[in-house]
C-alpha cells in the first residue's frame, strides 16, 4: 500500500503514467486435466478454477448455481469437447457468458468406444470413422474457437448427461494428442489476454518440449512389456487413445461413462476372458468404484496392481500434474506387466 502511495505521488507531481498492475486472467475449467494445462502455460498470469476437482468424476458432475457464476465472471473458458462435458451446453447458456471459449480437444479425430468390452477390442477406433465437426456436433462457425451453439439443443438433448454418443472423450490420455491440447489452450489464452502473448508462447513450447520428452519415455515403457503381456484391465474403457499411442489393450466392466454398470453376464465373460487370455494383474482407477476390480481379482484369483489416473488428477503426489500422471501410468503398468510375474 505504502509503495502504491508513493507511486501515486510521483506520477502526480512529475505526471509520469503508473505501470499498469493487472489482475490475473480468470480461467474456468471443466476439470482438473485442463487445469494443469492452462496452469503450465499461463503461469502467473492466470488464476484456475475447475468445475470438477481432483480425484472426483466428470462424468458423474451436476453442476450447480455458483457454477454458472464462476463462468459468468471468467474471462476465460476451457472445456475439453467430444461430449465429455454433456452438462456445458446448458451451463454456459445459464451463465450467460459472451467471453472467449476453448474447446480443448479441438482438431483431434475422435476413436469411438466399444460396448463390447470383454471381447478385448476396444482400441480398434478406426472403424469409427473420423468427425470434423466440433465437439458438440456443430460445424466452425470461425471464431477461432468451437463455441456452443444454442441454436442447436435438440443435440443436447438426444442423449443423457453423461452419453458420448460413442465417441470416447478421453484423448488427453494420448501425449501426442495433449499437444494438440495445449497449443489449443495457448491459442486461448493469447485471444484472451493479447498483452501476454510471448509468455504463453514461451510457456507453451517449453511445455510441449517436456510432453514430447514424456511421450517418448512412455513408448520406451511399454516396449519394453512382452507384446503378450499387453493386456491392461481399469474400471472403465476410458484408454483407448492411450491403447492406440502406446500399442497396449485395455479390458473394462463398463464403457465410456463411469455412471454405467455390468450385467452379471458381462462380468462373468470378462472373467472367462481375464483366464483365457492370461491376464496378469488389475488396476483400479481413481474415479470408479473400486468393488468391480475387486471382484475381478477374487473371482479371477489375479493381483491388483495399483490404481492408474484417467479423468482426474490427484489430490497431492506424482499424479497430481497432467505429466506425473501419465507417467505414473506408464510406470504402474510397465512395473506390473514387463516380468510377466502374477
Amino acid at each position: 500500500m505504502r509503495r502504491l502511495l508513493a507511486l501515486g505521488l510521483i506520477a502526480g507531481t512529475t505526471g509520469l503514467a503508473l505501470p499498469a498492475w493487472a489482475d490475473p486472467l480468470r480461467v474456468v475449467t471443466s476439470f482438473s486435466v485442463l487445469t494443469d494445462m492452462v496452469e503450465q502455460v499461463g503461469g502467473e498470469q492466470v488464476e484456475v478454477t475447475s468445475l470438477v476437482g481432483r480425484d472426483s468424476d466428470t462424468h458423474a458432475f451436476s453442476p450447480s448455481p455458483g457454477d454458472a457464476r464462476r463462468i459468468a465472471e471468467a474471462d476465460l473458458v476451457v472445456f475439453n469437447g467430444l461430449q465429455l462435458e454433456g452438462w456445458m451446453e446448458r451451463l454456459i447458456e445459464a451463465s450467460s457468458y459472451q467471453g472467449p471459449l476453448v474447446v480443448a480437444s479441438r482438431g483431434i479425430t475422435p476413436l469411438g468406444g466399444d460396448e463390447a468390452h470383454a471381447d478385448g477390442h476396444a482400441q480398434e477406433g478406426d472403424a469409427h470413422g473420423s468427425h470434423d465437426a466440433d465437439a458438440h456436433g456443430h460445424e466452425d462457425h470461425g471464431h477461432g474457437h468451437d463455441e456452443p451453439s444454442h441454436d442447436h439443443e435438440h443435440e443436447a438433448e438426444g442423449h443423457e448427461d453423461h452419453d458420448h454418443g460413442g465417441m470416447d472423450p478421453h484423448a488427453w490420455l494420448d501425449v501426442t494428442r495433449a499437444q494438440q491440447y495445449v497449443a489449443n489452450i495457448r491459442d486461448g489464452l493469447i485471444e484472451a489476454d493479447p498483452d501476454h502473448a510471448e509468455t504463453y508462447r514461451r510457456n507453451a513450447a517449453g511445455y510441449l518440449d517436456e510432453l514430447a520428452a514424456l511421450d517418448e519415455e512412455i513408448h520406451a515403457l511399454m516396449t519394453d512389456i512382452p507384446a503378450e503381456n499387453r493386456l491392461v484391465v481399469t474400471g472403465h474403457d476410458s484408454f483407448n487413445y492411450f491403447a492406440d499411442a502406446y500399442d497396449v489393450r485395455f479390458l473394462s466392466p463398463v464403457g465410456l461413462s463411469t455412471v454405467n454398470e455390468p450385467s452379471a453376464a458381462l462380468m462373468a465373460h470378462l472373467i472367462d476372458t481375464l483366464e483365457e487370455q492370461q491376464v496378469k494383474a488389475l488396476f483400479y482407477e481413481n474415479i470408479t468404484n473400486p468393488a468391480l476390480i475387486e471382484q475381478l481379482a477374487e473371482e479371477a484369483d489375479l493381483p491388483i496392481a495399483g490404481t492408474l489416473y484417467s479423468g482426474a488428477l490427484a489430490a497431492d503426489g506424482e499424479a497430481s500434474t497432467y505429466a506425473g500422471m501419465m507417467r505414473h501410468n506408464a510406470t504402474r503398468i510397465h512395473d506390473a506387466l514387463a516380468d510377466g510375474a502374477n
